[in-house]
């Protein structure tokens, strides 16, 4: 991603209204069973916020606390320990681990690969676009991992960043994000609003998809390409099933718990609170979150990328996501500025993108 490592390092920028908000004002906070929150919690302070002294203290009491415990005393420690920063109403969108068919190498229907990064990419690397990539230009520099057999399934699992491939002996292939070609990113689903392909308030990755379905393969080809920017990916191994891809922050993705983020806004690894609504039924989502990704599209202060899982349902409720009266707030430890840094992440992380706006 542009410049990633150095949006992780960056603090994140003081604002206008970076008071500390009371814990009346978070909706919801005494409903929300935190237990499904705290594994998620534990990993982020396992990967970087005990090493930091602000959240050494919290994270020590978090492990400490009983599998069991009830959610009253996770509540108690984390209104001891954190303090709510409001960031405001902004846009929520969502993001899940598609699954892709797949082949070790190319032949009969499986002709799209899935390319890993050229071995010499730099963090701040231009290359060519995804017409051009598509059309061979890294060929020889940026090797297939994988083919599979939907051009639309390739495009869409890059602005996932992550997915499931499934091969035809039964085994299943994770891939994540491993690097991009520098072009900046054009949401697509944008272009056809702009166009009168589809109205604002219909847009969602199905239905994008949906039009992509009755275009004429050049015209679906063409919208494809609007968008330059390209991903590469990775095998990502040791995985088991039931574990979600591997965050910017370097820990599993927790489904309906993990949350992708603008490092520069929000430091990685820290819990927020989020206050919006299922694109599904409307009902309220009020829950803990753990910063624990990043994604291309994602910039802001109230702007966060929603990690609802793999399978059918998540894939609905992530490609309908799209609240833009998401509340944010962010939890910091007492003694930490708002302006504190975030950590940096491990190597090798993944990526998350919003396709819609």
């Amino acid at each position: 991603m542009l410049c990633l490592l150095a949006l992780l390092l960056a603090p994140p920028q003081a604002m206008a209204g970076d008071s500390p908000a009371r814990w009346a004002a978070l909706a919801g906070w005494a409903e929300d069973v935190l237990a499904a929150a705290w594994p998620a919690l534990l990993r982020s302070c396992r990967q970087a916020l005990a090493g930091q002294e602000a959240w050494r203290a919290g994270c020590a009491a978090a492990e400490a606390l009983p599998a069991d415990a009830p959610d009253a005393a996770r509540r108690a420690l984390l209104q001891s320990w954190l303090q709510p920063v409001d960031h405001g109403t902004g846009l929520l969108t969502g993001y899940y681990e598609p699954a892709l068919r797949g082949a070790l190498a190319p032949g009969g229907r499986f002709l799209t690969p899935l390319r890993a990064p050229p071995p010499d990419l730099a963090p701040d690397a231009l290359l060519p676009d995804r017409a051009a990539i598509e059309a061979g230009a890294l060929d020889g520099r940026a090797a297939p991992i994988l083919w599979v057999d939907d051009p639309v399934d390739a495009f869409f699992l890059q602005i996932q960043g992550s997915g499931r491939v499934a091969l035809h002996d039964g085994r299943v292939v994770r891939v994540g994000y491993a690097g991009r070609n520098g072009q900046p990113y054009q949401p697509i689903g944008r272009l056809l609003i702009e166009r009168g392909a589809i109205a604002r308030e219909a847009m969602s990755m199905q239905a994008i998809r949906a039009w992509l379905a009755a275009a004429a393969p050049e015209e679906a080809r063409a919208l494809l390409h609007a968008n330059p920017a390209y991903v590469f990916f990775r095998v990502l191994e040791g995985l088991a099933p039931e574990q979600g891809p591997i965050g910017t922050l370097g820990v599993p993705l927790t489904p309906g718990r993990s949350m992708a983020v603008d490092p520069a806004q929000v430091p990685l690894g820290a819990p927020v609170w989020v206050v919006a609504r299922d694109p599904l039924d409307g009902t309220p989502i009020r829950r803990l979150v753990l910063a624990q990704d990043t994604g291309g599209a994602i910039r802001g202060r109230a702007r966060g990328d929603l990690f609802f899982g793999w399978g059918t349902e998540a894939g609905q409720r992530a490609g309908l996501m799209q609240d833009r009266e998401a509340r944010l707030f962010v939890l910091l430890p007492r003694s930490m500025p708002a302006t504190a840094p975030a950590p940096a992440a491990s190597a090798g992380s993944a990526a998350a993108s919003a396709a819609l706006d």
